[in-house]
């Protein structure tokens, strides 16, 4: 179980991952991945970056705690079926969050099909998509 501080709970908190954040899909799963940006040390009057905001910035996002959120569509199947995929789903989720940045929200989304996978390849359609959405995007964009 995810503690109360580690949940999405809103619309709007989903919305926010789901637009602001990097996209993968891997398998049966997708990942919508809003990483914390990075603060740039302040610079003092000599020009040189101060270590005492650097450190300072550094504990402010280590407060924010890590969030997660699951979106289990009727296309996965019945209420049962949703109810089970959310939890395997959350319980590999749990394990993953201390290797995300402090501060980041994270939406998981079940694709039709994920009722279907063993645990181990849930998993591992898991990881792939963490994997790919924590990479930088491209410079360009593909035409479509």
């Amino acid at each position: 179980m995810l503690a109360a501080t580690q949940r999405l709970r809103h619309s709007r908190e989903f919305a926010a991952a789901i637009r602001g954040g990097r996209r993968a899909g891997r398998g049966a799963v997708v990942v919508h991945l809003d990483l914390p940006i990075p603060t740039a040390p302040s610079r003092g009057l000599d020009g040189n970056s101060s270590a005492e905001p650097a450190r300072s910035t550094g504990a402010e996002q280590a407060s924010v705690p890590t969030r997660a959120g699951f979106v289990v569509s009727k296309a996965v199947g019945g209420a049962v079926v949703r109810n089970a995929v959310r939890r395997r789903l959350r319980h590999l989720v749990r394990d993953r969050l201390s290797d995300l940045p402090a501060g980041s929200t994270l939406v998981v989304r079940a694709l039709p099909g994920a009722d279907q996978l063993s645990y181990v390849r849930l998993g591992a359609d898991l990881d792939a998509a963490l994997a790919a959405a924590r990479t930088a995007r491209r410079a360009g964009r593909r035409s479509r």
